[in-house]
């Protein structure tokens, strides 16, 4: 049964079924929890007018802490979601999951996939004045050196030095966007990249975008800041200009659905926030 709660402008669905009145032929999106709609908010404007469908794990957020093994588990299932739901295209809005396991969806699933570490990367060495990259991510994404091999493959001379983060992704699902607390452990972690003198700050979770503010502030106005859910955005444009048989496929109506695996009040006041908007969201089951 669905009950629809107003205030929070909420339906929660109680099945992991295809739900009724499903929009098809979408982007479709997951998270760990709310950082994801910063993807979702650049691919809409960057490529406005096509349907949307997320999936946000707040039930199971952070990914950071996890395993790897438990975040490849969870990035099958949610992609599995996504795709029963009507997505034609996966973007994995989530630098966790994309550090361990874009491999095994990318190879499991016939849908086109995308990761936003890739993007990061590369906007990071076209910005670079001195290579000196500084990386923030959460536990995982930083073990994974991902970032590092990327980077290094690309531009063999390139100093990249990664922080771990861990605090910051429940800061934010927290909604604790400008605490003064947030303030000072953002400082905190960025203290060692301030030393090392770098040039360009990678945010390598999309969660921090939603902290970018009091992140420029502490990191300082002259370091460029790579936001790799506008990177994403424009990998996705790009290989939709160079694939009309699947641009051809996607439903052009303007169109997102919103789905979570939790729903709390602070998800539903960060999604307006973010997204400029009413928000519907719809809470399932995986």
């Amino acid at each position: 049964m669905t009950r629809i709660v107003a205030f929070y402008e909420t339906i929660i669905h109680k099945s992991t079924q295809k739900t009724k009145g499903d929009i098809k032929e979408m982007i479709g999106i997951f998270d760990s929890g709310i950082g994801g709609l910063t993807v979702v908010k650049a691919i809409t404007e960057r490529i406005p007018g096509y349907d949307i469908i997320y999936f946000g794990d707040t039930a199971r957020t952070p990914y950071g802490n996890k395993s790897p093994e438990t975040v490849i588990e969870y990035a099958v299932q949610n992609t599995t979601f996504l795709l029963n739901n009507g997505a034609k295209i996966i973007v994995m809005a989530c630098n966790t999951a994309s550090s361990v396991a874009f491999d095994i969806i990318e190879k499991r699933f016939e849908a086109p996939v995308f990761e936003v570490i890739t993007p990061a990367v590369e906007l990071a060495l076209e910005s670079s004045r001195k290579t000196a990259i500084g990386v923030i991510g959460t536990r995982a994404t930083v073990k994974s050196g991902i970032y590092e091999k990327k980077i290094k493959a690309l531009n063999s001379s390139a100093r990249i030095y990664s922080v771990e983060c861990p605090l910051l992704v429940p800061l934010v699902e927290e909604g604790w966007i400008d605490r003064p607390e947030t303030a000072m452990i953002v400082k905190k972690y960025l203290h060692p990249l301030k030393v090392r003198q770098i040039d360009t700050l990678i945010l390598g979770c999309t969660h921090y975008p939603l902290l970018k503010h009091v992140i420029q502030r502490k990191i300082g106005k002259r370091i460029n800041i790579i936001d790799s859910s506008t990177g994403v955005a424009e990998k996705v444009e790009k290989f939709l200009k160079d694939r009309p048989d699947i641009d051809c496929l996607l439903s052009k109506n303007g169109k997102s659905r919103i789905f979570v695996s939790d729903v709390t009040d602070q998800f539903a006041k960060t999604a307006r926030a973010t997204l400029k908007q009413n928000v519907l969201l719809e809470q399932v089951k995986i």
